[in-house]
């Protein structure tokens, strides 16, 4: 049943995480298809505030045009009033007139309104042709940018362009803003007609007008919208990535905390057992009661009674440092008299697997302030394990030595190693490392995880160098007076 459940359990996990992922995923691409419809919307405005914009810089030009040519033929009427006194009559009309010109299509009807226009502007354009073709613009170039300028930024497009002036009739480039971008200026270009009415000539010259950064210059207009979506996205995946690590880790400490109960109720189990066992052979009324059966039996209880006292307190130390209500009694003491109480408190245990234990003090100084009875039971920990987990008799070296103002305690052992997946996580309260097949060692998984909180409530740091088969070696550092 339980295994049905932890099936179940697991299958629907994954099916959260699933649906999870897609709705993520699918934010995600809903977000982007936004800011994509956004960009063309912002790109269709910017086509078309540019068209918008460019009409009346057509205008100006043609109508500055017009003024230059009809400025062009006053001066020749002046100069041969005598051989064209039948035109002052079109001249007249022609200035009274181009005052109150205001768009294209003022032009156009203007110039078809009557012969006498019509002749006036056939003769102004030849006069006026007979100068080199692309002299007006090189004469105004500096004119046509600033319209151009005037009427971009009057739609808000704050932009660097480059503008040219094409005539098709010689196929070439008349004028150039900076000339750094003809390329450009012909595949890439937005293309007005100059002179659109009026004209002589059937292919009237091109406006072309190149934005280097329009891409840029769009996307700019949305960076509030982006850098929202930018966060969003960041939002949704940390808190998803969050959701799922805690979902994982939850998991996993239900794992471990089903694991440590069941460790738990073993390892009580077996001493409850056996001083059960003594009491009611001490009951026994058939047993002979000599000394060295009482001596026996009462030595049973008192041992197993101490390993259950030892195991209590162990959880109970880590609750309390859990909680941070552990108090230390600090005092000035040297951790070498604390390593060899240590060791002469695993002695016995190392015996009865006939074990060596060799301490090497290198350290000159090893005074420090501490709590005795917390450091101790650090080395102890770190005994105990180095004891339990080896499949031979141990072999442990405990060495000290100094590193400038630091204190190195080393535990070295001949076990059966960690994996460096395990290396990260031994020292995490309730994890056990997997022994395979093996299961003769016992323990809480809380043993590390204390060695850990105790070093660092002395300010000191802790670290591991282990191999699978090759045996662990453990690295206190611990700050001198």
């Amino acid at each position: 049943m339980n295994r049905y459940f932890c099936c179940m359990n697991k299958w629907t996990t994954m099916i959260f995480i699933a649906l999870v992922t897609a709705a993520t995923i699918g934010l995600m691409v809903i977000q982007v298809y936004w800011i994509r419809d956004a960009v063309k919307l912002k790109q269709a405005v910017f086509i078309r505030d540019v068209k918008q914009s460019m009409q009346q810089v057509v205008f100006e030009i043609d109508k500055t045009q017009l003024e230059e040519r009809v400025r062009e033929q006053r001066r020749y009427y002046e100069e041969n009033r005598s051989n064209f006194k039948a035109y002052d009559s079109i001249n007249r009309v022609l200035y009274q007139n181009f005052k109150n010109l205001r768009s294209i299509n003022d032009i156009d009807r203007f110039m078809r309104s009557s012969d006498m226009a019509s002749k006036a502007l056939n003769q102004l354009t030849f006069n006026y042709n007979k100068q080199e073709p692309g002299n007006f613009y090189y004469n105004n170039k500096s004119l046509i940018d600033s319209l151009i300028s005037r009427s971009l930024k009057n739609k808000q497009i704050k932009t660097y362009f480059e503008f040219g002036i094409f005539s098709p009739a010689t196929n070439s480039m008349i004028l150039q803003k900076t000339g750094r971008y003809p390329e450009e200026l012909h595949n890439e270009s937005f293309v007005f007609d100059l002179a659109p009415s009026g004209s002589m000539f059937a292919y009237p010259n091109k406006l072309l007008l190149y934005f280097p950064y329009e891409k840029t210059f769009i996307i700019s207009q949305l960076w509030v919208m982006l850098i929202v979506s930018v966060v969003l996205f960041l939002v949704i995946i940390a808190a998803f990535s969050f959701s799922t690590y805690t979902i994982f880790r939850q998991k996993r400490l239900s794992e471990m905390k089903n694991d440590f109960i069941n460790n738990m109720t073993h390892e009580f189990k077996t001493p409850i057992s056996t001083i059960s066992l003594a009491c009611e052979a001490l009951k026994d009324t058939d047993l002979p009661k000599t000394e060295y059966f009482y001596n026996t039996y009462v030595g049973m209880i008192f041992e197993e009674n101490t390993r259950l006292a030892t195991m209590a307190e162990q959880i109970l130390q880590t609750a309390v440092i859990d909680k941070g209500q552990l108090h230390l009694r600090k005092e000035q003491l040297s951790m070498d008299a604390v390593i060899k109480v240590a060791m002469g408190s695993k002695s016995m245990a190392l015996n009865s697997k006939n074990g060596t234990m060799d301490y090497q003090p290198h350290a000159n100084g090893t005074v420090l302030m501490g709590d005795k009875v917390h450091l101790t039971n650090v080395i102890i920990n770190l005994l105990d394990n180095a004891i339990k987990y080896c499949l031979e008799p141990p072999r442990i070296v405990i060495s000290t030595i100094n590193r400038g103002d630091l204190l190195l305690i080393r535990v070295q052992d001949n076990g059966i190693g960690i994996g460096k997946a395990d290396r990260k996580k031994i020292f995490e309260k309730l994890y056990r490392v997997p022994t395979g097949n093996i299961h003769n060692f016992k323990g809480f998984g809380l043993g590390l995880s204390y060695v850990k909180a105790i070093v660092e409530l002395h300010d000191g740091q802790v670290y591991v160098d282990s191999e699978p088969g090759k045996g662990s070696t453990f690295t206190l550092q611990f700050p001198l007076n």
